[in-house]
């Protein structure tokens, strides 16, 4: 996993290591290294601007440091890389049970609307979700406004069926948000804590899938629009993020695939584009293949074995 990613940083750490071993370190220590990062970050799926920002962070972290006595210059380097890296990805999101909670005692249920392109394993994602609230004590009701794909409702149901979890959804062509608003006031009226909306896919330049959304936003008024990607996609996962954050604005990203990705690259590159927080990482097909996303680990799992 990430194997082109930490091939990029361990290529890094061997080029400079080498030229600050017995003295500070100058602006012309790292030129070359930290152009061959950018070109290696992009290689593993990382967007340019993004590899820029951590290469720009590296250089700042490293100029004028020296390798102290009884210390070696790798630790040092890593360590740059690792606050470099941490600085990226640290956009804090939010914790989704104690705040469903929250909502759920005031009397109205938590609402997470959940946004994405087709394939990118977003109706498998709800459904994660909701069994990540119900194992925490958060009753659900999953709700399928995408009443556009043929089959959407059906394969929706057949999660919430096997997970236990009631399910709301509309007639095939119906409006997404009157599906939306009804399925909120059901939830209030049965005391159930969250609702998870599903949405339609289509493609994210779709202008009338936009117009459809933001109209799901406005009616629903999600207390979390979360935007569900493909590690696998790289940067089209940027531009899907970019895409859905200038039109509906996102609050949370969650990744899929990751366990797939020997790339690595998405994750840095969404956080960096829109400047919202990785909450969740899909790492396989069971529901219960999905991890909070945490960023000290992450980066040590980028680190680590340099």
């Amino acid at each position: 996993m990430f194997d082109k990613f930490k091939e990029a940083l361990g290529r890094f750490v061997s080029n400079v290591k080498e030229k600050i071993e017995t003295k500070e370190v100058k602006p012309e220590d790292l030129e070359g290294p930290l152009e061959e990062l950018v070109l290696g970050l992009v290689d593993a799926g990382v967007a340019y601007d993004a590899a820029a920002s951590i290469a720009e962070s590296l250089k700042k972290g490293l100029i004028g440091k020296r390798v102290s006595r009884g210390s070696n210059a790798e630790d040092l380097v890593k360590e740059a890389l690792q606050e470099a890296l941490i600085k990226e990805l640290s956009l804090t999101g939010p914790d989704i049970v104690s705040e469903a909670k929250s909502a759920c005692s005031s009397g109205k249920p938590y609402v997470i609307a959940f946004f994405g392109v087709n394939g990118v394993g977003k109706t498998t994602t709800i459904a994660k979700v909701a069994k990540y609230l119900k194992d925490h004590g958060v009753s659900c009701l999953i709700v399928a406004a995408d009443t556009f794909r043929a089959g959407a409702q059906e394969q929706l149901k057949v999660h919430a069926e096997r997970l236990g979890v009631p399910f709301l959804g509309g007639p095939y062509g119906s409006d997404p948000a009157s599906v939306a608003y009804n399925a909120i006031a059901s939830a209030q009226r049965r005391g159930i804590c969250a609702v998870l909306l599903d949405t339609a896919g289509r493609m994210h330049i779709d202008v009338d899938l936009m117009n459809e959304l933001k109209k799901v936003v406005k009616v629903a008024k999600p207390h979390l629009k979360v935007l569900v990607v493909d590690s696998l996609t790289g940067n089209d996962a940027v531009e899907q993020a970019r895409t859905f954050n200038d039109n509906i604005g996102v609050d949370a990203v969650i990744v899929t695939k990751v366990d797939a990705d020997a790339k690595g690259g998405t994750i840095v590159s969404v956080v960096s584009t829109i400047k919202r927080p990785v909450i969740f990482v899909g790492i396989g097909q069971g529901y219960e293949d999905l991890e909070s996303l945490d960023v000290k680990k992450f980066v040590s799992t980028l680190i680590s074995g340099l």
